[in-house]
């Protein structure tokens, strides 16, 4: 029997435009809150704000992590986001591939100190080595 995938989470979140998402999920992946986040630019969206109706093109950004980051990673979002109300949600991952998992996990984790001469592998982002 193969080991329990440990629980990870799929957080979303909208920024204004690209280049506000791409700095959020830098820093949210360079900080090991989120092993990866995807950014899906030109997302339209309709919402109630101030009692009314408004329409705003915005970048959706999926943030990959696990429950236990999901506290810090929260309050780090709220810290570099601008809105007043950034959106938060977080959905459940119910199933998904081992080594995939398996990565997101080790993504987050601070690395141990290596030695001299030691070089890491490079991840494609996607969770595979290059």
């Amino acid at each position: 029997m193969s080991d329990p995938i440990p629980p990870a989470r799929i957080v979303l979140t909208t920024i204004s435009g690209p280049d506000e998402a791409a700095s959020l999920a830098r820093s949210l992946v360079d900080e090991r809150l989120a092993a990866c986040a995807t950014l899906i630019p030109a997302v339209q969206s309709i919402y109630r704000w101030l009692g009314e109706v408004e329409a705003s093109t915005e970048t959706l950004v999926l943030i990959k992590t696990t429950a236990d980051k999901l506290a810090a990673l929260e309050a780090r979002l709220n810290e570099l986001h601008f809105y007043q109300v950034p959106e938060f949600l977080v959905l459940d991952v119910e199933s998904g591939s081992h080594a995939y998992l398996d990565w997101l996990h080790a993504s987050l984790k601070t690395p141990a100190v290596q030695g001299p001469g030691a070089e890491p592998k490079k991840s494609d982002g996607a969770g595979g080595q290059k």
